[in-house]
């Protein structure tokens, strides 16, 4: 069976299952002139009746897409929205701080995204993250690993509706309180191509940033404890009791200073809310 009639066959049977809807997505507010990257965004239907909407943001490899690795990434929280990785963290754009005045945000290019050498599809969940939202009440409580089979569901089916990427080396990646939902993601992946599921997915690994992997804490013992313990000394304690668990580099303060690192955070939700931003990237309005 050659490769693109797989391909064929794998779109189809995709669009037997459901119906999703994606928009390819080449200006945004605030970003100057046409976007230098191929971005979609979209929905697709999980569950049942597919009651949960799972929104996501999808950018191509500016290198070799068709055999660069694939990656999904999921920010933490739980309830951060994946735009947060997409603009802060390794994505081809960022919020421009510098000279706000007002209006919606200023978007610019960055050096640094890993869409130079990979494709990220980038995934608001759990369900009431970000632009992802349900038709009905949730029946059961929302929990690690009810997530975890939703956005299984979800990769089969955007796979099956994207099978150019269907053999592209794939990663589950993501950071903070991520570190306790991909694991269970790759273990439900690893068992559905084991036992059931079509397509398969070409699984390689996983990669975690900072990952939250205990019970609930106040992450501000680390610091006093090592002080108490004697691993650090007096005057070090002194330097560093006010740092900034977000940007070490960055002195702690309120995010609505325009100093402040924290300030971008709330300027990307200004960007986001914009109602000229949502008619753009397609966002339902529920």
């Amino acid at each position: 069976m050659g490769k693109e009639y797989l391909k064929l066959l794998i779109l189809l049977l995709g669009l037997i299952h459901h119906v999703y809807s994606a928009s390819i997505i080449r200006y945004l507010p605030g970003f100057e002139g046409p976007l230098p990257f191929e971005l979609e965004t979209g929905y697709i239907g999980v569950g049942e009746a597919e009651e949960v909407q799972l929104f996501y943001y999808f950018i191509k490899s500016e290198r070799n897409p068709n055999e660069d690795p694939l990656l999904l990434w999921l920010s933490g929280g739980p309830g951060c929205s994946s735009l947060f990785g997409l603009i802060f963290e390794n994505g081809p754009v960022t919020i421009k701080i510098d000279g706000y005045n007002g209006g919606i945000p200023s978007l610019v290019s960055t050096p640094y995204s890993w869409t130079k050498v990979a494709n990220i599809i980038y995934l608001d969940q759990p369900v009431g993250t970000g632009f992802s939202y349900s038709t009905t009440p949730l029946v059961d409580i929302p929990s690690d690993t009810g997530e975890a089979k939703r956005v299984h569901e979800f990769l089969h089916k955007w796979i099956g509706n994207h099978p150019d990427f269907v053999s592209n080396p794939f990663y589950v990646t993501g950071n903070s309180y991520a570190g306790k939902v991909v694991p269970a993601i790759v273990q439900e992946i690893s068992k559905g191509n084991y036992i059931c599921c079509k397509p398969q997915i070409n699984l390689q690994g996983y990669v975690l940033g900072n990952p939250g992997t205990d019970v609930d804490i106040d992450p501000n013992y680390r610091v006093p404890f090592a002080h108490g313990m004697a691993l650090i000394c007096d005057e070090l304690y002194e330097l560093i009791s006010g740092i900034n668990m977000e940007s070490i580099l960055s002195p702690s303060c309120e995010d609505t200073s325009p100093d402040c690192y924290d300030y971008g955070y709330s300027l990307a939700s200004y960007w986001a809310n914009d109602k000229s931003v949502r008619k753009v990237l397609q966002v339902k309005n529920v």
